[in-house]
């Protein structure tokens, strides 16, 4: 079969089919995506299995190496394992078992717990793989003590990394947005708006990230759970915080918790880290502006950072400074020794699960998945159909790729283009739903590095993280596609994010009573 016969067509969609059907049925994401991987590095190699295995060897060497040392992909690797042994010390010293005691006598209640997990993950807004994995270090220990579930933890988390930094201009995915949006629209001729203010007027227009995030902090308030979430919650009760069956998740801690430790052993590495990473993040974007002889601006910096070098920077003085703290306590060299292998083996399974998605990225990229996806929306449609079908394709090549920067890249240009061939007011809420569509794709893929950060920052077992934050993502892009169809047909941005509120709001005392229903039913039974 001719390799043609598969790019930018129906069968460029198998592999990323088959890796999340076969996670989802059999909730083995290592075997599922390396399925996936097989099936497509066999379509483009036509099938030959000596040039599938060549084409194998030569896309997981790429994660490494090509044409010189793959920095950024090694990075984040060497990041994860820095965070991971940086978890392990702050263990063994008895760090997190203090904050814990602490936020007991001030934080006594599952929805208090959950509350202060989403303000932390609104705070940290930087970067997403940062936030998901510095709030779950942080917030564990706390919704452990008031029984709440790992994967409600996992939701948390998710719900406040991507929907908060794809609004946030002052982040590396709003530098990475002005950047993509400049130049669509220079070609377009709106020249009465900079790509800033564009970017800002937009926000409210987003509003799958805004009812992601109003779903988020409503779920925490009212401790709602529904659907699979319900299980979780149920066995949370009973104190099992993840399915024990399945055995211990990605980002178990395996390192016996001191009783000697203070809430300072946990509190001042995380701060360092967070210090150390912004300091990076604008220093190396600083660095960048001054080589091309331009003016310092947060915005530039951000704009031209280097987030792969600054996390591993900020990780590595946060794991330099974990160990001062730690070693304040004298312990022996083979306690330290025994703290730092567990901390590596802590991070080992997110690192082989990213390192397949990452594959399977490149795989579904070459088999030009995302341009057949983009192809759907290019024929004849109603101009006032094209913001709801805009979200609706860019969920999809998300959910499908794995990656919602992948879907910004494709599909904002699409969107300008199309708003400029129909109606140029529209290319606002068009690239809007956009951004909207990849943030909600990429939440529900179980092939998204986010997603897999977020589970390994919860310590939740990642398909069940993926399975149990669906329906809430469901009903989040459920709204949004119905604010989208009204502002498309109204021509009324208000018109949409007002229809959108409503139903929300409707939705949220829906999952509201069905959660008090289902618990105390489950309650009175027992």
């Amino acid at each position: 079969m001719d390799l043609t016969s598969f790019l930018q067509s129906p069968l460029s969609l198998l592999a990323p089919i088959v890796a999340i059907s076969l996670a989802v049925i059999t909730r083995k994401t290592l075997i599922s995506l390396m399925a996936g991987i097989i099936v497509g590095s066999l379509q483009l190699t036509d099938f030959q299995i000596a040039d599938a295995v060549r084409y194998l060897f030569q896309a997981f060497l790429s994660v490494f190496w090509n044409e010189g040392p793959n920095t950024s992909s090694i990075f984040i690797l060497l990041f994860l394992i820095c965070l991971g042994v940086m978890t392990s010390f702050i263990s063994l010293s008895g760090g997190t078992k203090a904050f814990g005691e602490w936020a007991k006598t001030r934080v006594k209640t599952a929805q208090g717990a959950q509350l202060l997990t989403v303000f932390l993950g609104i705070l940290i807004f930087i970067d997403d793989y940062f936030n998901a994995l510095a709030v779950g270090n942080i917030s564990r220990p706390l919704t452990d003590r008031n029984g709440v579930s790992r994967a409600k933890l996992a939701y948390l988390i998710d719900s406040t990394a991507a929907p908060v930094c794809v609004i946030t201009p002052i982040s590396s995915w709003g530098a990475y947005i002005i950047a993509l949006i400049a130049p669509i629209l220079m070609s377009h001729g709106v020249t009465n708006v900079t790509a800033f203010s564009a970017f800002i007027e937009m926000i409210p227009m987003n509003l799958y990230a805004m009812v992601a995030l109003a779903m988020v902090i409503a779920s925490a308030a009212m401790d709602i759970n529904i659907g699979p979430m319900k299980a979780h919650a149920l066995r949370a009760d009973k104190g099992e915080l993840y399915d024990s069956r399945r055995g211990e998740p990605m980002g178990s801690a395996e390192v016996k918790d001191s009783d000697k430790g203070t809430v300072a052993d946990l509190m001042v590495p995380v701060l360092v880290l967070v210090a150390a990473t912004v300091t990076a993040l604008m220093l190396t974007g600083a660095e960048v502006l001054s080589a091309a002889g331009q003016p310092f601006s947060v915005i530039g910096a951000f704009e031209n950072t280097n987030v792969a070098l600054s996390l591993l920077a900020g990780g590595v003085i946060g794991l330099i400074c974990g160990l001062v703290m730690l070693l304040r306590h004298k312990l022996t060299a083979s306690q330290v020794i025994r703290a730092t292998l567990g901390g590596v083996h802590y991070m080992m399974g997110a690192i082989y699960i990213l390192i397949l998605a990452w594959v399977l990225i490149d795989v579904i990229g070459n088999l030009e998945t995302g341009g057949y996806l983009a192809s759907l929306v290019s024929g004849s449609v109603n101009p006032s159909w094209l913001p709801a079908l805009i979200f609706l394709v860019s969920g999809i090549m998300a959910f499908a790729t794995g990656t919602s920067w992948g879907a910004f890249g494709v599909m904002l240009p699409i969107a300008g283009d199309l708003a400029a061939a129909t109606d140029i007011a529209l290319i606002m809420p068009m690239m809007a739903a956009v951004l909207a569509g990849a943030v909600f794709g990429d939440h529900c893929s179980p092939i998204s590095d986010t997603t897999i950060l977020s589970s390994t920052g919860a310590s939740c077992h990642h398909i069940d993280h993926v399975v149990t934050q669906l329906p809430y993502c469901l009903a989040a892009a459920g709204i949004s596609f119905f604010g989208y169809l009204v502002m498309g047909m109204s021509g009324s941005v208000s018109e949409g994010i007002l229809a959108a509120a409503v139903l929300f709001i409707i939705t949220i005392l829906i999952f509201r009573k069905i959660s008090v229903s289902s618990r105390s039913q489950e309650q009175s039974i027992t």
